[in-house]
């Protein structure tokens, strides 16, 4: 088997990596977004402690 045929696939290539990259982008937003999401959280709940105690 050539790289060539490996990534050709049968005919299926298209098919197969096109699955690969979505699901790799899908896993990796997965990742992000909640990291983003927390670090927003985490700022807003300082900014509010920050209100609350006059610091």
């Amino acid at each position: 088997m050539t790289w060539q045929e490996f990534i050709h696939m049968g005919g299926y290539g298209a098919y197969v990596w096109s699955a690969y990259a979505l699901t790799a982008v899908v896993l990796i937003w997965n990742l992000i977004v909640p990291l983003r999401r927390r670090r927003e959280v985490l700022a807003r709940l300082r900014r509010w402690y920050d209100q609350e105690t006059g610091r």
